[in-house]
């Protein structure tokens, strides 16, 4: 039986979600870079703050093979998107956010909680979002899942879907297919969207919490029956849009 990977001690979240090349529009087609918060931390210890590997692995309270692991691969995936001039995004990892309390000077344990909603249909990630009528709603504590339940949007157009799930206290969405206008609602909620995305609701999140989501970061979908959902290229109706309409 494999040994469960032990959380690494971060003690600075980054203060935003990542980083787009300078002159980049919305509409373009560009790949993204996932570099996990623990893999942020140990540029933020060692290449910014001129930690040695050892004093940034007691500082995690992690050994110093592991560092060196986490570090070289932060290190070829900033380099990857400075090269090659793809997005990178600042999400998931293995973690446990640590901060000073000013009163003892003690260190102490922060207590992260968020909302993450997922479009849901019988178990699966529901394929378009404008027509979505359950959300699953997972509040996670910690890094891991403490709660989940369904939740009716009662038939909510696309701006006040983003209204509905920002009432939920949901900070992460992620969903199938979905327009260009419910993206922009999503954004002015400060709801982050992780879309085309395909399979069990479940399983998603679990891949957002372990930072290896497969997702499309310029997912569409809309009545003019263009293409959404992964990378790979699935058009609406190969995975289910079709079958729910991703007309309007």
């Amino acid at each position: 039986m494999a040994r469960p990977r032990k959380n690494r001690l971060v003690y600075s979240m980054p203060s935003c979600e990542g980083f787009v090349p300078l002159g980049y529009h919305r509409s373009e087609e560009i790949e993204t870079v996932v570099m996990t918060v623990d893999e942020y931390e140990t540029i933020r210890l060692i290449d910014y703050g001129k930690l040695t590997q050892e004093t940034c692995a007691e500082r995690m309270g992690i050994s110093r093979p592991t560092v060196t692991n986490i570090y070289e691969t932060a290190r070829f995936k900033l380099a990857d998107a400075l090269l090659n001039e793809k997005r990178l995004l600042i999400a998931g990892g293995d973690y446990d956010v640590y901060h000073e309390n000013k009163l003892t000077g003690i260190i102490e344990k922060e207590s992260r909680i968020m909302k993450i909603a997922v479009t849901y249909e019988n178990g699966q990630i529901f394929q378009h979002f404008g027509h979505c009528e359950n959300f699953k709603i997972y509040t996670v504590e910690d890094g891991k899942v403490v709660d989940a339940k369904v939740e009716n949007a009662a038939g909510s157009g696309h701006g006040a879907l983003a209204g509905f799930l920002k009432t939920l206290g949901v900070e992460v969405l992620i969903c199938g297919g979905i327009g260009g206008g419910a993206q922009m609602a999503l954004a002015e909620a400060g709801i982050r969207l992780f879309g085309g995305v395909i399979g069990e609701a479940d399983a998603a999140v679990d891949a957002l919490l372990a930072g290896n989501l497969a997702y499309n970061a310029n997912v569409q979908c809309n009545h003019h029956g263009h293409g959404h959902g992964h990378e790979e290229g699935h058009a609406c109706g190969s995975h289910g849009c079709g079958s729910h309409g991703c007309g309007h």
